[in-house]
Formats: structure tokens, sequence, C-alpha cells
């Protein structure tokens, strides 16, 4: 027996089965688009595809959005993942390496040899992946080293069972560090460890890793020290039952960038969220930022990391990022001779969007009550990992990647 159909019945059928097979083909025969991303220890393994790519060798002249060309030059080549540095008053730079070395670099030219002084307990283990934050880290002068010649470092100090962060000092002598000596040994630290000398001479330190809500570690803290590490008396959680004494803010997650404004005196710190929500907080005493419990970012598995809208009751950033560009470094500048950004704070980005090859630098322009008003991204088609970013005594800027076959870049007026 025949089944006769309609016309139209027909063209419907005609029009399911391509359908289907356009599915099928496109979504696969389960219907689902979405690959299957592999993970690593939780976090999804990233594109390899925009990886890091050599420096050019001579300068590159960019235009700017606020109509200012600028020169990028290598300043010093030859250093292995560098963290940051510190200009000294004859214009020399000491430079901190994540494999555990100091490195002076004379007139654009690193010293083959490390610098003599650096304790024997600096973590020197391998770099590990990107995101690996360890070794010799943060470094600035005493405000007083034309007396002193203090210098101070951050680095990761081997335990027992683990490893902690220590805040350092030692004497130059032209050469070498002298008495080299822990002034601080932080109680389950880890991870990155940012510092800057207020304007009183205290010194604000931000410490990564650990409980970032309980106040028995100095992990997720802005830390006030005085100059020989000891808490000043003064300090919000003196005294107080469960804190320690050294502790002056808390709930931070991985924080890599910390600045002294160079107007009001305030401290101002960014930190990486997770996938997305990297932030930057100016820094208020006794004053709680949230991280774990709120941020705007998603966890690596990608949902949210808190509900929605987030920071009810904490201290909210001042300014924040979704997708993550994965923030560390950070400076205020302050010089004449790029004038169009005076006033503006740049910062480093490692990677964005969870994407290596990504890296860059930004700058962000605020208004008279320090409001974000627009933000620019400098330096992408370098695609090198930004560590750090400073103002040199030549009020130029200096910037530091962090690669394996690391720089120091100089950004200057074009010709």
């Amino acid at each position: 027996m025949k089944i006769l159909l309609s016309p139209t019945y027909t063209r419907f059928a005609s029009a399911v089965v391509v359908i289907t097979i356009v599915t099928i083909l496109v979504f696969g025969s389960d219907g689902i688009a979405q690959q299957q991303v592999p993970f690593q220890g939780g976090i999804p393994v990233a594109p390899t595809g925009l990886r890091s790519r050599t420096l050019p060798t001579g300068p590159i002249v960019y235009d700017t959005a606020e109509d200012m060309d600028i020169q990028v030059s290598v300043a010093a080549g030859g250093l292995t993942f560098p963290f940051s540095l510190a200009f000294l008053p004859n214009g020399d730079m000491l430079v901190t390496e994540r494999t555990g070395n100091l490195r002076i670099v004379r007139d654009g030219v690193v010293d083959p040899d490390p610098v003599a002084g650096v304790p024997e307990s600096v973590y020197r283990g391998i770099s590990g992946l990107p995101g690996a934050v360890h070794g010799l880290m943060d470094i600035a002068l005493h405000p007083q080293f034309d007396q002193n010649q203090f210098v101070y470092f951050t680095y990761t100090k081997p335990l027992e069972n683990g490893q902690t962060i220590a805040l350092a000092r030692g004497q130059w002598n032209g050469e070498a560090l002298t008495g080299t000596e822990d002034v601080l040994v932080t109680e389950r630290g880890g991870g990155g460890a940012r510092f800057a000398f207020g304007p009183d001479g205290k010194i604000f330190m931000s410490v990564g890793g650990g409980p970032s809500q309980n106040g028995d570690s100095h992990g997720g803290k802005v830390l006030r020290l005085n100059d020989d590490g000891s808490a000043p008396d003064d300090n919000p959680f003196v005294d107080m039952d469960g804190y320690l004494p050294e502790i002056y803010s808390l709930g931070h997650r991985t924080a890599l960038g910390l600045a002294i404004h160079p107007a009001t005196g305030n401290v101002w710190q960014n930190e990486n969220g997770p996938n997305g929500g990297d932030e930057i907080n100016i820094i208020l005493p006794g004053r709680n930022y949230g991280w774990p419990e709120v941020s705007y970012g998603r966890t690596y598995q990608g949902p949210w990391q808190a509900e929605l809208p987030t920071h009810s009751g904490f201290e909210p950033p001042t300014v924040f990022w979704m997708p993550s560009i994965a923030i560390s470094g950070m400076a205020f500048y302050t010089g004449d001779r790029l004038s169009k950004w005076k006033g503006d704070v740049f910062v480093g980005g490692l990677r964005y969007g969870e994407i290596p090859g990504t890296g860059h630098l930004e700058r962000i322009l605020f208004n008279e009550n320090m409001e974000e008003l627009r933000r620019e991204s400098l330096l992408v088609d370098l695609r090198q990992r930004i560590r750090d970013v400073r103002m040199g005594p030549d009020e130029l800027l200096y910037v530091v990647t962090d690669e394996e076959d690391g720089a120091i870049l100089r950004i200057e007026p074009a010709p």
C-alpha cells in the first residue's frame, strides 16, 4: 500500500533532515558545540598560538591615543625572568630575577656575574608555569639611601616544610650587598610580594597566598612595617586578639603591584583575580577587600567566584578588569618628558583573557577624584609578559619583560 504525503509535509520532512545533518556536522552527534578543553591542576591548559616573540633589535615608534608618539627600545637585555628594578644614584640599575639572582646593569650592559650578598636561602628552583612567582622579587632603596646605603628586597624563603615570603635588606658598597639580613619572615605567606616606602618612611608590603581572611597569617594581606621589619604601634590590628600586628589590610588575592600615590601618599595595590576580576585597590587601614568571599571574576572552571553583585560589605576596587590581564607591577607617571601621560597610572599585564602571548602595558587616566576616565593598551604587538613598570630618574618609563630571554624596555618621546 502506498502512502501519499502532502507537499507541505514533504518540505517539512526535508527541512528536518537538512537541519539534523547540519547539527551533526557543526555540533556533533550529541548537539553540543563546546570543545572539551584539557585541564591541568584545575586550570584550563592555555593555547600556544600567540606565544611570546623575540624582541625587535631596533627602536620601534608608536602613535598613542593622546596624540603623543613614543619610541620603545631595549635598555638592557640578557636577563632571565626579571621581576623588578631599582635605580642607583649614579644611574645604574639593580634588577631582580625570579631565578634567585640579583643583577646590575651599567650603561645598558648586564654584568654577567650576579651581585654577591643575596641570601643563600633564596629559592632558586626552575621558574615553572608562567604564573609561578618565586625567587627574588621586588626591590627598592631606602629613602635615606645616601646615608645608610640600604637596599631592600623580597624573596621566596625555603622552609623545612614548604616556603614563605621574606623581606630582607643589605648595604650596597658599590659592587655587592653586605650584612644582608631578613627583617621579616612572613607567617604563611606565598606567591608574589611587592613593597614601597610611604611618605613617613614606613614600609607597605603586599603578600600573596595564605588564608586571606585569617588574622593569624600574613598571606593575602598588605602589611605596614617600620624599616627594621617591626610593627608600628599605630597599626590597626596591634594588640587585637587573633591578628598579627603587621597587618594593615586583609582579603587580598595575588598582589603583584604596589605604589604610593605621589600627591596623597595613599597606598595603591593591584591584585590578580582568578579568571577575570583583576583589581586596583586604594588601601585603607583595617579594611577588608573581600577575597575569596567576593570577586568580579570567574573560577578557572567557569562559574562565578561569588554571587553577583559583589563587594557588599567589603571595600570595592577602584578599577577592575574582565577578562583578566594578569595584572603585575604599577607606577604613577609624574614626569614631564612624556607630558601627555602626566598623572596617569601604568600597570603591567602578563596575558589577556588567559591567552599566552598577549601581555602588554596599560595606561589608565583618572579625573581629579581618582575615578577612571579611560585606559589604553600599549606594546601589544611585542607579545611580551610585562612584569613591572617604573619611572626612571630621567623621567622615562622602564618596563620589565618577564621572559626567559628577558629585557628592560625604555619608553621615551619619539625623535
